[in-house]
């Protein structure tokens, strides 16, 4: 008799203790209201389970280079990239320095860069030799 009176205190004791609670949905991906901060966490989950690869992209590696051109090409592109900042520094300079504008067309290479007045500021037009165009309008302060 005293174990069934120490069971049932034992039971009804456990029982006070015991609460209910009410489950809701919460969903994780930010797309469909979740928490923004976890976008940076699926996003890279995400792209470490893709094992699909694109059969149409280009190889890099070491051989190739950083963006899969050869070494040679690498040292072409960034020479031409560092000359075309000096011209475009010396041309800048002598354009809006203490002279003043000068209007005209200037050829370097394949590229022309044709400077104007408008009437929303100064007009720099640049062709390539390959149909390439490209207009940027310096506003007059």
């Amino acid at each position: 008799m005293k174990k069934i009176l120490l069971s049932a205190l034992f039971l009804l004791s456990g029982t006070a203790a015991l609460k209910a609670q009410a489950l809701t949905y919460q969903p994780k991906n930010p797309a469909f209201g979740g928490n923004s901060f976890n976008a940076q966490w699926l996003l890279g989950s995400a792209q470490a389970q893709d094992t699909y690869k694109d059969p149409n992209a280009k190889k890099t590696g070491p051989a190739n280079g950083l963006n899969g051109a050869s070494t040679l090409q690498n040292f072409t592109d960034n020479l031409q990239r560092q000359l075309l900042s000096r011209i475009t520094q010396d041309l800048i300079g002598k354009q809006f320095g203490e002279e003043g504008l000068k209007e005209g067309t200037f050829t370097f290479g394949e590229m022309q860069v044709t400077v104007s007045n408008g009437t929303e500021g100064v007009m720099i037009r640049v062709t390539d030799g390959k149909g390439g165009e490209s207009t940027i309008t310096v506003p007059y302060f």
